[in-house]
């Protein structure tokens, strides 16, 4: 069983499981692809005159669905995250921190590993079907997204990277890039920006192991989908998942902004996550979407 957050939005100038297991997941903000606007024009400009792509050392032959523009191409590569000392770099750094000093594994080791050089260009069987993300989505539509080809994008998100991360053995890590959309800018979008997102799968032992008789309860049954479950997972293991999941991210927000911050939870919908929810903080009297996060589908981890 597993859960999953996602956060940090930086619009170039700066964004923040069960199997056997369950996964817990946290999503960035803005990880719904809801754009309709026209992207500003330089970003818009006509894509390269060559019929093929050169692009991290590697070639991709245009055909109809390509229109990843020069200016998009010209910000590939930059990894501003990984710029010692960068804003982006001192978020990232601090995140880290907080997760290798408060989340340990037996040895005393970092429970959580860290992945932040994986290459923008993915497939889009891996930003989209690996996600459960159905083919009529309007989050796949060629105006809210940066095609190579028909085979090849820019990620649109962190969590193209999931299942590859998952099914290579991972059962928690940190996932930190830049990601590519057609949004127009505006104080809180930029067609270029910044996502980190976390991990955990969670086994029977490691769910239930605090809890009194722990022994007699179980992951998984064969019941049906509600508003706050899964059809295969028990309700005991989603309340203690969504429990560990609000925790884990309230904590690092208030590492991050602070004690004294007001949160609340508003219950969402994200395609790779049920049940799904959004953290918002009051922020000058207002209350701001900082990320969102949800239990895994356990058909994304078992696929």
């Amino acid at each position: 069983m597993a859960m999953l957050w996602k956060f940090m939005r930086v619009a170039k100038y700066s964004k923040t499981a069960l199997s056997p297991k369950v996964k817990v997941r946290g999503i960035p903000t803005h990880s719904r692809h809801s754009s309709s606007k026209s992207v500003p024009s330089d970003f818009a400009a006509s894509a390269p005159c060559s019929n093929t792509v050169e692009l991290l050392g590697k070639s991709y032959p245009q055909d109809d669905y390509s229109n990843v523009t020069e200016k998009i191409l010209s910000k590939v590569g930059k990894n501003l995250h990984n710029r010692k000392h960068h804003p982006l770099w001192l978020i990232k750094e601090q995140v880290k921190e907080h997760f290798y000093k408060h989340y340990l594994g037996r040895r005393g080791t970092p429970l959580f590993s860290v992945y932040d050089g994986l290459s923008p260009v993915v497939t889009v069987q891996q930003n989209f079907d690996s996600l459960l993300i159905p083919q009529n989505h309007a989050s796949r539509r060629r105006e809210d997204n940066y095609y190579l080809n028909r085979e090849h994008m820019l990620r649109a998100h962190t969590s193209a990277h999931q299942w590859d991360l998952i099914h290579s053995g991972l059962d928690a890590f940190l996932a930190v890039g830049d990601v590519y959309r057609r949004d127009t800018i505006d104080n809180t979008h930029y067609p270029v920006f910044h996502q980190m997102e976390g991990v955990r799968l969670f086994s029977c032992h490691e769910l239930f192991s605090s809890i009194k008789d722990g022994e007699d309860l179980q992951l998984f049954e064969q019941g049906h989908r509600t508003a706050h479950k899964q059809e295969c997972h028990t309700m005991e293991a989603v309340r203690l998942v969504e429990f560990n999941l609000k925790q884990v991210l309230t904590k690092l927000m208030t590492h991050i902004f602070g004690d004294g911050l007001q949160v609340r939870w508003v219950d969402c919908y994200f395609p790779f996550t049920h049940p799904s929810f959004e953290m918002e903080i009051n922020f000058q009297g207002e209350w701001m979407e900082v990320l969102g996060c949800g239990v895994m589908e356990q058909q994304l981890v078992n696929s």
